[in-house]
């Protein structure tokens, strides 16, 4: 239950959203600011202020509860100093890279589909502003125009339809496209820098931040751009902890790092940042979550693949059940996962309304995944993936097991000894070594992980053509010939099973999330615009409690120590003002912070024992003795009732008390 159900009662939508107001407020009360601000700055880099700190931290606790202690999964703390050869083997050191563009006159960088992405939707805006223009009766001279052309930087312009049609298209897959096809829609649009100047052709910038370790720079590293690979090269570890059982899945909260080329969107787009991720570890043969049911009625905004690749954007709302029976979400545990990150998103406040799961296209899909969604939110710039859930297959095990020796796999004994008919792969081991060299243990590892039926085709294209191109784990194709690699059937008894899991890996951007979370609960007061107010639901919510006097009296100075002291015993988080400010200013002020309750002292409370308690969203109070209010507080702030509940507990406060 939400501590938050009054504010149903309140109009939030009197005023439009005003993002200037908001990035004021946020600068004013500092939830965060750019780093070294009195030096100028770094781009891409924030110092979070205390608000944010705690309004990060709170976020975190709540998804450490939601996933880690719920799902008992097991919690690493893994380092952010990685060795280069991990993120070899990963992919990461060549492939782990965006597509940049250069202005060709001051040398200005910019990331080439963002680029193209703003261009278009400026002109399709300025397209729709044009259509709705009424058409003046006055002409203008054709040097009019021209000036107006010249002066205005962007303009009312209506494009042809086809245009219009293609423009959506191009945006509805602005993901999928290649630096090369980049390039060329850059030649056929005429996009230009913001300066008007041209641009150089896409090319390829690495994303990490490389570092050598240690006095001599022998050892090179990386600050890792993901914490994903902590938890792989610990597979062994972790599984021995868990007895040798999958499924399993292990969690990490902790810092990552890329060198955006371009980072100009505040925390969406940064250079170090706080990323959850979990690793779960499932039977490749068997991806069903054992607790599917629990979200099979959850309602997720879908937008599938084949719906992008047709330049289209509409969205299928669908059960988490209809959806992986239809084959639309590729198996129960991905599922699953959708369903408890929908959950958690919308718990901590973010709008159901603005949030949906948008599937990888081929382009774009990372070269392991089996299937891939992002949990997208809309803000002021516009849908933003703040989770990725993906099915990362076998590739990650894979390939650290074939470059370290080390078996990273899973032994089930079978209940019966079974016999089967097995494909069995055979080297020649010195012509095949000399093919090729470091790479041939990454082939033979792709290979023995193969099941039959690829292995079936592998022999067959060989039988048939003399060669057969197979694609490894490290996404590289290679060519096999019967003189180097015979594939043969067997015939086996097996006494145990053996297999390397799949992985499906939730993935959170936490800043990402905290930046939504503050567009999606600001909102201002009915009667005055500039009165801003932070709903954070109190699960979430910096500060849980402003603690407020009617005056400076000494006497009520002692009891809002005690009730300070008390709230805080309870693990509540609370605020004194003690300022010289009006009551209604010390609420308005905390209302920017998102503080959901407010406890106010009077001279009734030194003689009765009373306290009134606030709610923020609609600012009606309720009254009863000391100890019911931080009771109730209590149990606000934990969830167990909402503030309805909260009524039927305490008294509504007509603003008159008996002091006498």
């Amino acid at each position: 239950m939400s501590g938050n159900t009054a504010s149903s009662e309140v109009n939030k939508t009197a005023h439009e959203f005003d993002k200037t107001n908001l990035d004021s407020l946020l600068s004013r009360r500092f939830f965060f600011a750019p780093a070294f601000e009195i030096y100028g700055g770094v781009a891409g880099l924030y110092d979070y202020g205390p608000t944010g700190s705690a309004l990060q931290a709170n976020i975190l606790d709540a998804w450490r509860k939601h996933y880690i202690i719920e799902e008992d999964m097991l919690e690493l703390d893994t380092t952010i100093m990685t060795l280069s050869d991990v993120l070899k083997t990963s992919g990461h050191v060549d492939k782990f890279a965006d597509w940049m563009v250069k202005d060709k006159v001051n040398g200005e960088i910019f990331r080439a589909d963002h680029l193209v992405e703003a261009v278009l939707e400026a002109r399709l805006k300025g397209d729709k502003e044009a259509r709705g223009k009424k058409v003046e009766e006055k002409e203008e001279t054709d040097e009019k125009k021209k000036k107006k052309k010249k002066n205005v930087k962007s303009e009312a312009v209506k494009l042809d339809d086809k245009v219009v049609e293609e423009f959506e298209y191009i945006l509805a897959q602005i993901d999928n496209y290649t630096g090369p096809q980049l390039g060329e829609l850059i030649k056929k649009w005429d996009i230009r820098s913001p300066a008007n100047n041209e641009l150089s052709e896409p090319v390829e910038f690495n994303l990490m931040f490389q570092s050598d370790i240690g006095p001599t720079g022998q050892i090179k590293g990386y600050l890792r751009p993901e914490t994903a690979q902590g938890h792989f090269v610990n597979f062994a570890r972790l599984l021995e902890f868990n007895n040798g059982k999958v499924p399993f899945a292990s969690a990490q909260i902790g810092k990552s790092f890329r060198n955006e080329i371009a980072p100009r969107q505040g925390l969406l787009r940064v250079r170090e940042f706080t990323m959850a991720e979990i690793e779960h570890y499932v039977d490749p043969l068997d991806k069903r979550h054992a607790r599917f049911n629990e979200v099979r009625d959850v309602v997720l905004a879908l937008l599938p693949k084949d719906v992008q690749q047709e330049g289209r954007t509409e969205l299928t709302r669908m059960t988490v059940g209809d959806a992986v029976e239809k084959g639309i979400v590729d198996n129960e545990t991905l599922g699953y996962f959708l369903g408890r990150t929908q959950l958690f998103l919308t718990k901590i406040g973010i709008d159901a309304a603005r949030l949906r799961c948008r599937q990888h296209m081929a382009n774009e899909m990372a070269h392991y995944a089996a299937d891939c969604w992002d949990f997208e939110i809309q803000s002021s710039y516009g849908w933003i993936e703040c989770v990725g859930c993906a099915d990362r297959s076998a590739y990650d095990l894979t390939v650290h097991a074939a470059k370290t020796k080390q078996p990273l796999r899973v032994q089930q004994r079978l209940d019966q000894p079974r016999t089967v008919e097995k494909l069995d792969v055979q080297y020649d081991a010195k012509a095949f070594g000399i093919k090729f060299k470091k790479d041939a243990a990454t082939i033979k590892s792709t290979l023995a992980e193969s099941d039959k039926e690829r292995l079936q085709c592998i022999k067959d294209e060989m039988d048939k053509d003399g060669k057969s191109l197979v694609k490894c784990a490290d996404g590289k194709e290679y060519e096999l010939t019967p003189d180097l690699v015979k594939i043969n059937p067997i015939t086996v008894t097996e006494h145990m099973r053996e297999f390397t899991p799949n992985v499906i890996e939730p993935s959170f951007g936490i800043g990402r999330i905290l930046y939504s979370l503050l567009e999606h609960s600001y909102w201002a007061r009915e009667q005055d615009k500039a009165r801003g107010v932070l709903s954070f639901p109190p699960l979430v919510a910096p500060i849980k409690v402003l603690i407020v006097a009617i005056s400076n009296d000494p006497a009520l100075t002692a009891v809002i120590h005690d009730i300070s002291i008390k709230l805080r015993k309870l693990g509540i988080a609370s605020r004194v003002d003690d300022s010289s400010a009006s009551i209604g200013k010390k609420y308005a002020r905390n209302d920017e912070l998102g503080t959901p309750f407010g406890i106010t002292v009077d001279f009734a409370t030194a003689k009765n024992g009373t306290l009134t308690l606030r709610e923020r969203d609609t600012t009606k109070q309720l009254i009863g003795s000391t100890e019911d209010v931080l009771k109730t507080v209590d149990q606000l702030v934990k969830g167990t009732i909402d503030w309805e509940g909260a009524s039927k507990v305490l008294q509504e406060y007509s603003g008159v008390q008996d002091v006498e």
